[in-house]
């Protein structure tokens, strides 16, 4: 594995949950210092610090922020915390990397980009399904014209952690994840990607979304993503849900593109499939993040093809994304490394790139007020321009 090109950066990492770790040992691995972890108490703080080996645990957010040490803060917390800390540690002029979705309105996510553009600080948000080498080698033969005019592209995002009423998360609660669940938690990974790959965004959108379990069975103590527990023998309260198990979305893109996918948490045996597919005048392809290093190319006048992700093979500018020889598989947490290694080559720079492939505050303020259209729709039951 190659080292980061960037100097190492002290960073400080709000979350202890799932994903908080994960962008822990992504920036370990490139060299960065992991100087201190934020978690909801102090206990739990100096708890997970202690598991991870990371010297600081924080009590509060203020202290995290007061550390001279600390250059970029990763915000891994509740989606209801992201406006507030990202307002608070772009004030006290760090670097900031936010979980998705960026904040939980519209009107919250332009007032960060407007924040944003008065610094010099990189501002980006976790969007690391763009950072699969298959996707980086797709979007750049979609711009090399390999596939001639795109004319749609689909595909699903399906997971089976909450298929049973006894599945329970702080996420399938509005008042802490958003009235969207299963669309902003992760259809928005693939609503991102898809764009990304495309170098297009939708103009209009035709959403239809289903609660499974409109009453959901919350354990009387704490729970986790992704634990595979799901209540059992457990004291367990009900609790109402509104929020979305399922979404299937018709899309029209700028560039007259047509798109429809599928969202699914409640999909038995699919543990965590996001699958791409875009058809074009000259040729097709399509790619499952379950099998994450296989790409596969269609044709309808010669022999289908199979890239097996190899460096050697694949575009020049993927290349520093990829960082194995050919047959040594890389996943998901190599998304993050990847995605980190982006970000920080221009923290280390200082100052953002031209064309960061990195989502942006600008990025995550789209996806925000897509999810709003889609929201709308379905509610309105009709086409919603984003």
């Amino acid at each position: 594995m190659r080292s980061s090109s960037a100097t190492s950066i002290g960073v400080a990492v709000v979350g202890t949950g799932f994903i908080g770790p994960v962008h822990v040992e992504a920036l370990r691995r490139l060299g960065h210092r992991v100087v201190g972890l934020l978690g909801s108490s102090a206990e739990k703080s100096r708890a997970a610090a202690d598991a991870l080996g990371i010297p600081k645990g924080y009590a509060t957010f203020a202290e995290l922020l007061a550390d001279g040490e600390v250059a970029s803060v990763h915000l891994a917390s509740p989606n209801r915390l992201h406006f507030e800390q990202c307002k608070l540690a772009l004030a006290a002029g760090k670097h900031v990397v936010c979980e998705k979705p960026l904040a939980m309105t519209a009107a919250e996510t332009g007032e960060l980009v407007r924040l944003a553009a008065t610094t010099d600080r990189i501002a980006a948000v976790n969007y690391n399904c763009r950072f699969y080498p298959s996707i980086l080698e797709l979007r750049a033969r979609v711009q090399a014209g390999s596939f001639g005019r795109i004319l749609h592209i689909g595909g699903s995002y399906q997971q089976d952690w909450l298929l049973h009423d006894t599945d329970y998360n702080w996420r399938v609660d509005a008042t802490e994840g958003g009235e969207l669940r299963a669309v902003a938690d992760i259809g928005t990974h693939w609503l991102d990607t898809a764009g990304f790959v495309l170098g297009d965004e939708p103009a209009e959108v035709l959403a239809d979304l289903h609660t499974v379990h409109s009453i959901r069975h919350r354990p009387t103590g704490p729970t986790e993503t992704f634990t595979g527990s799901s209540g059992g023998d457990r004291p367990t309260v009900p609790v109402p849900i509104a929020t979305d198990d399922y979404g299937a979305l018709l899309l029209h893109y700028r560039s007259g593109t047509r798109g429809a996918v599928q969202i699914s948490q409640v999909s038995a045996g699919r543990k965590n499939s996001l699958r791409l597919e875009i058809a074009g005048t000259l040729a097709g392809a399509w790619w499952d993040s379950e099998e994450p290093n296989t790409l596969h190319f269609g044709h309808r006048g010669k022999p289908n093809e199979v890239l097996v992700r190899d460096p050697g093979l694949m575009d020049a500018s993927v290349r520093p994304f990829a960082d194995y020889p050919g047959g040594h598989a890389e996943g998901f947490p190599d998304t993050f490394k990847q995605l980190y290694r982006a970000i920080y080559a221009d923290i280390a720079a200082g100052h953002r790139s031209a064309a960061p492939l990195y989502a942006t505050f600008a990025d995550g303020d789209r996806e925000v007020r897509l999810c709003e259209a889609i929201l709308r729709s379905h509610r309105e039951r009709c086409w919603i321009a984003v």
